[in-house]
C-alpha cells in the first residue's frame, strides 16, 4: 500500500468532542469494517447514535457490527456541477444537505458530520504528516501512524478544547486532569 492510499477514519463524540476511535488505512470495505470494529470495541453496550456521509461501505459495516447498539444516520451534502477549468479538489456551489435515516431511530435533526469535519480541519492542520508537497509529508506508513496515534492521543488527553475549556478526555469523564507531555510519553 502507497502512503497516498492513506485515509484516516475518525469516530468523534459530539459533546466531549472525544475521538473515540480511529483508523488508518485505506478508503475501502475492509478498512471501514476494521474501523468499525474499534468503535465497537471502544463504546458501551448502551444505544447510541452514529452519523456518517455517504460512504456506502458504511452502511453494511454498522449494520454488521453495531447493529444492536447504533441508530444510523448518514448526511450527504449536495454540490452544484462542477465548473469547467475548476481545480481538482473544488467542489463545486454548495446545494442542500440530504439526511436519510438508514438504520434505528436516529434523530434527523441532530444527524451531523460537522463535528468530524472540523476534527479532520484540526488534524490536517496540526499533523503535517498529511500535508503534501511538504518535508514534513509521510512516505512511510508506520511514521504516518504512529504521527496520528501520538496526534489524537495529543488531542484527547494534554490540549484544553477552546468551548469546553478542558481536555475531550476530562469532560468525557475519562481523566480527572489535563495531562502533560510527560503523562503522555509514560503512557
Amino acid at each position: 500500500m502507497t502512503i497516498a492510499d492513506a485515509y484516516t477514519f475518525i469516530a468523534l463524540e459530539r459533546s466531549s468532542k472525544l475521538v473515540v476511535a480511529w483508523h488508518l488505512g485505506r478508503r475501502d470495505r475492509v478498512n471501514t469494517e476494521d474501523f468499525i470494529a474499534k468503535v465497537r470495541c471502544a463504546t458501551a453496550r448502551g444505544r447510541f447514535e452514529v452519523c456518517t456521509d455517504g460512504f456506502q461501505p458504511y452502511v453494511n459495516a454498522i449494520a454488521d457490527g453495531l447493529s444492536d447498539r447504533a441508530d444510523y444516520s448518514q448526511v450527504v451534502k449536495v454540490y452544484s456541477k462542477e465548473e469547467e477549468g475548476r481545480e481538482r479538489y473544488s467542489p463545486g456551489e454548495f446545494v442542500s444537505v440530504e439526511k436519510t435515516a438508514i438504520m434505528g431511530q436516529p434523530d434527523l435533526k441532530r444527524a451531523s458530520t460537522s463535528h468530524v469535519e472540523r476534527q479532520n480541519g484540526t488534524l490536517r492542520q496540526w499533523c503535517k504528516r498529511l500535508t503534501r508537497l511538504t518535508y514534513a509529508f509521510s512516505k512511510n506508513w508506520d511514521n504516518l501512524k504512529a504521527a496520528l496515534a501520538l496526534h489524537f492521543a495529543y488531542y484527547n488527553f494534554c490540549r484544553v478544547h477552546g468551548s469546553l475549556k478542558v481536555t475531550p478526555a476530562m469532560e468525557a469523564g475519562v481523566s480527572e486532569r489535563v495531562w502533560g507531555l510527560a503523562d503522555l510519553i509514560a503512557a
